[in-house]
């Protein structure tokens, strides 16, 4: 018996490791800012290995249904702060781990030092090119933290921590459309912080704890008098949520914010909406859950009718966008809008449709953020500036293979089969079938489909089919794609994700369908942080 609590000691200590890990490297990275680039690049690729490492071994842990509770200086909840991992954190930890990698692989063939987004031009130092990596880092230790801790404060502690990284990568390279658009990212995101600060600040005054578990439990048992100022805090929490998410009404920071970054890091951003859909996830199952009292499904009838709305106007942007990379920014929207449409149906089948959905969301999007970037790349060589705006060009560098990857990223974007977004989609449909809004909510994923696939082809058309003819002073760029093929690998890495979801279809789907039912089951989650508290 000895033996097995020491084990599991032990085990609750790897909970830590997530948020060690990137911290460390970060501070050694910063330290080391003016060694050679080379090292720094191996560096923070070895840490970000090492991420996917402990991100793998966490969520074998707790496979088998167990909650991994660290108590932060041993002090115990609800007076302590605490990190918590169970099936659902470790499953976001493992998909930011790998898009991280891939993303820092594409960064390190230039642009974490570059002064501009075409590496294929001579590399010029900036000041402060030292702090991609630290920021980078910095940046995952914020991600981690927000996926494991336990308590809405240092949920709000780590937001603050991977939004002061983002500021710095957002305008990495600088630039004046860099600039203006990470004004407004900055200044809509420092407004959601203080508005954050009010809920939990109401939420403290009410119950005297900001451990997700204790308000749970004490959230159930609300007195009357306190029934308005409880459900005020939970939908003003909710509304930063929805600001971290890019929910319809407050999206409109994101397409600009996104599009005018440097590939790599709107790659990485791929994942931040998912931040805050995950936090809604949470709180919606936990705290404001069925057992929630007079203010349980707080958060539902808000969530379904901004969702498809959500998902109606990324597609709409999507289809009036004027470059690919402002494109792919709508494309994020609108799979926020398809995922917490899947988690407002509150289902078991609902809640793992949208958690097998948002990797291939996450890969998929950050895939063509990156492509975007290697097409703007081959079409400059061909002698214009015109980049990845929907204009014709002459016939760019490696058009028949960017165009391949173009097209099969596509068809994961549009979720036509038979990949890991019609997958997705199909568990959305079947799970919807039950819901008394089915007739809306189909219709409009389908439309949804319908609309992505037509943005997609039209763009495809506009980029490699309507070619202009090569100027005869400009080299032809016929021959010059093998050029780029070092760095397609990072790409070709993030679709073969996509494609190794849908042969392994089955096993995640078992995953996401066990962790939806321990989300549904809040006690479980209440016992292991509070133990035998009342």
């Amino acid at each position: 018996m000895t033996a097995l609590l020491g084990q599991a000691t032990n085990m609750n200590h790897l909970v830590i490791a997530p948020i060690l890990l990137p911290l460390i490297a970060g501070i050694l990275l910063l330290l080391l800012r003016h060694l050679d680039i080379n090292l720094r690049r191996a560096f923070s690729l070895a840490a970000t290995t090492g991420q996917i490492v402990l991100a793998a071994w966490l969520l074998q842990a707790v496979d088998g249904g167990e909650i991994l509770v660290y108590a932060v200086g041993d002090w115990q909840a609800p007076y302590g702060i605490v990190l918590v991992a169970d099936r659902l954190s470790a499953w976001m930890l493992l998909i930011t781990a790998v898009l991280a990698w891939f993303a820092l692989l594409y960064a390190s063939r230039g642009i974490d030092v570059s002064a501009g987004p075409d590496p294929a031009k001579p590399l010029q130092k900036r000041a402060g090119d030292g702090h991609f990596h630290v920021l980078f880092q910095l940046q995952l230790m914020g991600l981690n933290g927000a996926f494991l801790t336990g308590d809405l404060f240092n949920l709000f502690v780590f937001f603050e921590v991977l939004l002061l990284a983002s500021y710095g990568l957002i305008l990495h390279g600088g630039g004046r459309l860099k600039t203006r658009a990470s004004l407004h990212y900055v200044v809509l995101n420092l407004a959601g912080s203080s508005l954050f600060l009010f809920a939990v600040g109401t939420l403290y005054g009410l119950f005297g704890t900001l451990n997700m578990a204790d308000l749970a439990r004490k959230m159930a048992a609300v007195p009357p008098e306190n029934l308005a100022p409880a459900r005020a805090a939970g939908l003003l929490l909710f509304g930063v949520f929805a600001l971290k998410a890019a929910l319809v009404p407050l999206y409109l920071w994101l397409p600009a914010a996104y599009a005018q970054t440097s590939a790599p890091v709107a790659a990485l951003f791929a994942i931040m909406t998912k931040v805050g859909a995950y936090s809604i996830l949470r709180v919606s199952t936990l705290i404001f859950g069925a057992e929630a009292g007079g203010v349980s499904q707080l958060i539902g009838p808000w969530l379904l009718p901004l969702a498809l709305l959500t998902l109606l106007i990324g597609l709409l942007g999507a289809l009036a966008a004027r470059f690919l990379r402002e494109q792919a920014a709508y494309l994020v929207i609108a799979s926020v809008g398809s995922l917490l449409t899947a988690f407002s149906l509150a289902s078991p089948a609902g809640i793992a449709a949208g958690l097998y959905y948002l990797p291939h969301s996450v890969f998929t999007g950050a895939a063509l953020f990156l492509l975007a970037d290697r097409i703007a790349v081959s079409r400059n060589l061909a002698g214009n500036d015109i980049g990845d705006h929907f204009q014709p060009t002459p016939a760019m560098a490696g058009a028949p293979l960017l165009g391949g990857l173009f097209f099969l990223t596509a068809i994961l974007a549009a979720g036509l089969p038979p990949l890991s977004g019609f997958v997705g989609k199909f568990l959305l449909l079947r799970a919807a079938l039950d819901h008394t809004d089915a007739a809306w909510i189909i219709g409009l994923v389908l439309l949804g489909g319908l609309l992505g696939m037509i943005a997609l082809a039209r763009s495809g058309s506009l980029l490699f089919f309507r070619s202009l003819p090569t100027p005869q002073d400009v080299p032809a760029a016929t021959g010059s794609w093998s050029a780029l093929m070092p760095t397609l690998w990072p790409i070709l890495g993030l679709l073969a994700l996509c494609i190794g979801m849908t042969l392994a279809a089955g096993p995640i789907h078992a995953y996401v369908s066990a962790t939806a039912e321990q989300l549904l089951q809040p006690y479980h989650y209440v016992h292991a942080v509070l133990g035998g508290q009342p």
